[in-house]
């Protein structure tokens, strides 16, 4: 289980990230791009990450009670996940990886190399 506070702790860690509401809802960015966003649903805290299709193909079939398609845009990968459910390691992976297909090339490199 992963709070919510948790999940910004974790976005905002990154290099560059922010924090700004988009929706009513907090959306993170870099360079202005969304690459995570966190809401509540009827079950709780739910974020959505930027992942590609095959990965949210994956996840959902894997565990659908945790990982769903987010609406509007999960057809391009975007995957919901519920934070009540959600392992802290898988969730920590999976946002490090949304935020490094959305980051400049030169900031995921540098990223790798500390």
């Amino acid at each position: 289980m992963v709070t919510a506070a948790e999940l910004r702790e974790l976005a905002l860690g990154l290099p560059g990230a922010q924090e700004r509401e988009t929706w009513g809802h907090p959306t993170f960015r870099v360079r202005d791009k969304i690459f995570a966003s966190m809401y509540e649903g009827d079950d709780g805290a739910i974020a959505t990450v930027k992942a590609s299709p095959e990965e949210q193909t994956v996840l959902v079939g894997a565990d659908p009670a945790t990982f769903g398609l987010a609406s509007h845009v999960g057809r391009y990968g975007w995957t919901t996940i519920r934070l009540d459910r959600v392992d802290p390691d898988e969730l920590r992976e999976l946002v490090v990886e949304a935020w490094r297909r959305t980051a400049p090339k030169r900031a995921v490199a540098t990223f790798d190399a500390s």
